[in-house]
């Protein structure tokens, strides 16, 4: 393989993004935050004023809808339709919009290709729900991180009260177990662990810890970059 890629995938909340995000930091890997994407969709769609369940109108609608990642100073920075939207994609609102249209066709197909082709390029880390079993499904190194609801609550509650957000922590744990449940039963590219998958569970473990159970796996299948961060790690 030209470039090494890194699959992980999981549920809402379970530090996907956070861990992805460190560990492409520290492998000088492109991170390619698949949810960003999604969500970027998902504002066009909220800002068009479309019902997330007209599939057909969203379909319609994607025809319109230009989505594309740039880094500037080494900061990811979301485009939609040219419009840096990076600050405006990570409310309740944009996710649940996000978790409801992402299993429609049209907004995969849309997605995707742009995907794949970045990973064609690049040695990169992605994360998202079907990274593992669609987008990347020859990656060397898959990972499925997850977590307990509760512990995935607590930390979307930190989350927002480290911002002054007042939430309800019952409601986000709603709000969780509705969103898994969409994405585990959605039509096209469900949430599941690749049969290939590396299990972990993070509601006990530190970000060091997953970071150092993904760079073991891809030491393990060649990649210098991981061996490298490994060594490191242990010299500190």
């Amino acid at each position: 393989m030209e470039h090494f890629n890194i699959a992980i995938d999981g549920p809402a909340g379970a530090g996907k993004s956070t861990i992805a995000k460190l560990a492409a930091k520290r492998l000088g890997f492109v991170y390619v935050d698949t949810g960003a994407m999604y969500r970027t969709m998902a504002l066009h769609f909220l800002r068009e004023g479309i019902d997330p369940k007209d599939e057909t109108a969203v379909g319609a609608a994607c025809a319109g809808v230009d989505v594309t990642i740039t880094y500037k100073d080494g900061v990811q920075q979301v485009l939609l339709n040219g419009e840096n939207v990076s600050g405006l994609i990570r409310s309740e609102e944009v996710g649940n919009m996000a978790s409801a249209i992402s299993g429609y066709l049209p907004v995969r197909e849309k997605l995707v290709e742009l995907q794949k082709e970045l990973a064609k390029r690049e040695n990169v880390i992605m994360d998202g729900r079907d990274i593992g079993t669609c987008v990347l499904p020859e990656a060397p190194v898959k990972i499925y991180l997850t977590a307990s609801v509760s512990v995935r609550a607590g930390r979307r509650y930190k989350e927002l009260a480290d911002r002054g957000v007042r939430a309800d922590i019952k409601e986000i744990e709603r709000d969780i177990e509705e969103r898994d449940y969409r994405d585990m039963h959605r039509e096209h590219s469900p949430l599941m662990q690749a049969e290939d998958a590396i299990l972990l569970d993070s509601s006990e473990m530190t970000l060091e810890e997953v970071v150092r159970r993904i760079f073991a796996a891809a030491a393990e299948r060649g990649c210098q970059a991981a061996a490298h961060a490994l060594r490191e790690q242990e010299e500190q």
